[in-house]
């Protein structure tokens, strides 16, 4: 059947048309509309005189998926950047402030970690005297030993964590801020500098 007669029968009531690929390849012109596992591919709907309603774009690949995703991911990121910052020298201004933080925890943490060796030894060379003296080593002395145990164990988890995330945070202000100069300037990512 012709696309003209096609037309000239339908023009009896208004009726939309839908015209779609099938899977051989032929354009397609049906009434009923499009078969479900054909609708990503993309199709149009036709008046009763031939005339496009509307066209469906074809449903993205999985690479334009991830494509568009990272798109809109980047495009959230660049709003937050330029809300916190207007300028490259307080990313400095924040990277300085957020290390100096964090080395300040992490010294205390250190410093606590040396006083709590430092009690650890004391105890440890008492109960090494009480062994030598073969007397008995009293529970309370063992169960301090073993207190301070943990809590050396639980501070030397904090120091590495607070190394960690010093490391991720100088990572983090550099990729801020050469993003921002490339925002804010219009320069590309090799041509920022420290």
């Amino acid at each position: 059947m012709s696309v003209g007669l096609l037309l000239a029968t339908l023009q009896v009531g208004a009726v939309e048309l839908y015209r779609y690929v099938d899977e051989s390849g032929a354009v397609v012109f049906d009434r009923h509309g499009v078969p479900p596992h054909l609708i990503g591919s993309g199709y149009q709907v036709l008046n009763d005189k031939g005339r496009v309603l509307r066209s469906v774009a074809p449903a993205p690949s999985a690479e334009e998926r991830q494509r568009l995703q990272q798109e809109a991911e980047q495009a959230l990121a660049d709003a937050r950047l330029l809300r916190l910052y207007a300028a490259v020298e307080e990313v400095d201004a924040a990277k300085l402030r957020k290390l100096s933080q964090l080395d300040s925890v992490s010294g205390i943490a250190r410093s606590s970690l040396r006083a709590v060796n430092r009690q650890l030894q004391r105890l440890q060379v008492e109960e090494q005297r009480l062994l030598a003296e073969q007397q008995d080593v009293p529970e309370s002395l063992r169960q301090q030993m073993l207190n301070l145990r943990q809590e050396r164990l639980g501070l030397e988890r904090n120091v590495e964590s607070y190394r960690a995330a010093r490391l991720a945070a100088e990572v983090s202000f550099t990729s801020d801020r050469e993003r921002l100069a490339v925002l804010l300037g219009g320069l590309t990512p090799e041509l920022v500098v420290d």
